[in-house]
């Protein structure tokens, strides 16, 4: 497998674990009598603290999957894995830091922290498309 074709299904397997994370948190909070079932709010807006984060995190991962998914599926659809797999690894990184830096904290610190990892993402698939399209 190459490491494009592993950074998609990381991205994809990423995304899921903080959806089996926020289907945990929702369920206890249903079975402990805290919430109702249709009580919750998609934007995480009705909850404070780590269950917010949990939420937009999850929500983060699945509005972005599907530009670098395309991108990397191109890639492996054109045989063009060459492009991508320098810089597959480093992608899934740095999108696995933005979770984990969106899911301990909302400190100016930290939300700086998460848009540097957002940045290193954007920039790696601009590089991509310009090398995918032959610019560079």
């Amino acid at each position: 497998m190459t490491a494009t074709a592993c950074a998609l299904l990381g991205f994809a397997s990423w995304t899921i674990f903080l959806l089996l994370l926020l289907a945990i948190y929702r369920t206890s909070a249903v079975m402990t009598g805290k919430k109702k079932a249709n009580a919750f709010s998609p934007l995480g807006d009705d909850v404070s603290g780590y269950p917010q984060r949990l939420t937009r995190a999850h929500a983060n991962c699945y509005e972005n999957l599907p530009i670098a998914g395309v991108i990397l599926l191109y890639a492996i659809a054109t045989s063009q894995t060459a492009i991508t797999d320098g810089l597959a690894y480093y992608f899934l990184g740095a999108r696995i830091l933005q979770s984990l830096t969106h899911l301990a904290s909302t400190s100016a610190n930290a939300v700086t922290v998460r848009f540097a990892f957002f940045v290193v993402q954007v920039a790696i698939e601009i590089y991509w498309l310009l090398a995918l399209f032959h610019v560079i």
